[in-house]
């Protein structure tokens, strides 16, 4: 045993249990609670740091793949394309700030390279940093796969450069143009890298204005009601929308969750299949069956009622007339069409009840029966080919002939099925 500064003793498993969670600690994001955001105690805020594992849920976003996030309802996380580049990527960092809010920046390399000391910006803010590329080329899903190797290598690459530490690339990505391919998806998965779709976007890539930036972002946002928001941070459009969208979601409750990939040291955030799931399919789901085959019972009496007139809708047995429904001494419109003189319906007349019996034989079952060979004949009109010698001469201009075949239903032979049929004679 082991005694602690304060004289108590400790067994040796508490002490190492004590080591792993202060490791674990060392490794973790806390969010920032929209309360403990310095200036600004109505923040958004970050509400929890979603840890995932890439090789588990390789690809995401509803927009192109069955599986999401698995986020809760009013759940968003904010995604930011393109950068770095100045000044629009750090006013970006700067409204974030300002509500303590956490997202993922997917980078150029080409821009990490020209900007290193940016991108080690968005690293210090402790937002995660994945890649999209080297050169963001819009035909990755056409290029030959030696070249997509490359593009996907040279961004990692790049982006670890401007940052000094290859560990501070999460291993996500978002292919340029959300332009994916089968090879460049299985290329990216035997990396172990996550390719990241989205759920909506806000167009801001478009030239719109930022007023329509700002609808499309929350339109879609409502309509889904959770999921991963698709924005560009090296646009003036989007900086001018983005503090507008934040307090929009803040007045109608939606949280934000930053997402950070699993180490050892961070074990991932424990889900369930259905999580990953924009909406999981319910437990009970009902299931049609076809109806069954009803068994007809006959009633044993001999005879049934018949209805009487006074069981119908009518008044003293007589037919209710409808008033006139239009005008005939009204004048046409030349042109127009006239109505006749005398309606053709409906006509007065009176239904009398008669000297009807008042019951009515039951069907005996027999009527019910299908016999089994039936030498009921059955006439049909067969066209004839056009080869076919003609006894008589076409008329009208008539280039077939058809003749009036009896065709004896009991003299058909079944054939079995896969069979070839019989060739009537005559016929080729």
């Amino acid at each position: 045993m082991a005694k602690t500064f304060n004289g108590a003793w400790l067994r040796p498993q508490w002490i190492l249990c004590l080591g792993l969670l202060a490791a674990t600690l060392e490794f973790t994001t806390f969010p920032a609670r929209a309360g403990n955001c310095p200036g600004n105690p109505d923040a958004l805020g970050t509400s929890r740091t979603l840890v995932v594992d890439p090789r588990e849920h390789p690809r995401i976003g509803t927009m192109q793949y069955p599986e999401t996030l698995p986020l809760r309802d009013h759940e968003v996380v904010l995604t930011f394309d393109d950068g770095p580049l100045p000044p629009h990527s750090l006013q970006v960092l700067d409204i974030l700030a300002r509500e303590c809010v956490k997202a993922t920046f997917f980078t150029i390399g080409r821009m990490a390279h020209d900007y290193p000391q940016d991108l080690r910006r968005v690293l210090a803010a402790g937002h995660s940093i994945g890649t999209h590329s080297q050169n963001h080329p819009l035909s990755m899903n056409r290029m030959p796969i030696e070249r997509v190797r490359q593009e996907i290598d040279d961004g990692i690459a790049s982006a670890a450069a401007a940052l000094g530490d290859p560990a501070a690339v999460a291993p996500f990505m978002r292919i340029p143009g959300l332009l994916r391919a089968k090879g460049v998806e299985d290329y990216l998965a035997s990396k172990g890298i996550q390719v990241w779709s989205a759920d909506f976007p806000a167009d801001d890539w478009r030239h719109i204005s930022a007023d329509r930036v700002y609808q499309l972002a929350i339109s879609r946002i409502e309509a889904k009601g959770k999921g991963i928001l698709l924005l560009h941070d090296i646009q003036a459009r989007t900086v001018a929308a983005l503090p507008r969208i934040l307090r929009t979601l803040k007045e109608r409750g939606y949280r934000i969750v930053h997402v950070v990939p699993a180490t050892p040291n961070l074990p991932k955030t424990p889900t369930e299949p259905q999580d990953w799931r924009l909406h999981p399919t319910p437990e009970t789901v009902a299931i049609s069956h076809w109806p069954k085959v009803p068994s007809f019972s006959f009633a044993n009496i001999g005879t049934l009622p018949a209805p009487a007139i006074s069981d119908s809708d009518l008044h003293d047995g007589q037919l209710v007339l409808l008033p006139e429904a239009f005008d005939r001494s009204r004048r046409f419109v030349r042109g127009a069409v006239p109505l006749p003189e005398e309606p053709l319906w409906p006509r007065q007349s009176a239904v009398v009840a008669g000297a009807a019996t008042d019951t009515f034989p039951v069907p005996a079952q027999n009527v019910f029966a299908i016999q089994e060979k039936s030498a009921v004949p059955l006439n049909a009109v067969v066209p004839l080919p056009r080869h076919v010698t003609q006894t008589a001469e076409p008329s009208d201009g008539v280039d077939e002939i058809a003749h009036l075949i009896s065709i004896d239903a009991s003299a058909a032979k079944r054939t079995i099925p896969g069979s070839a049929p019989v060739t009537q004679p005559g016929f080729h």
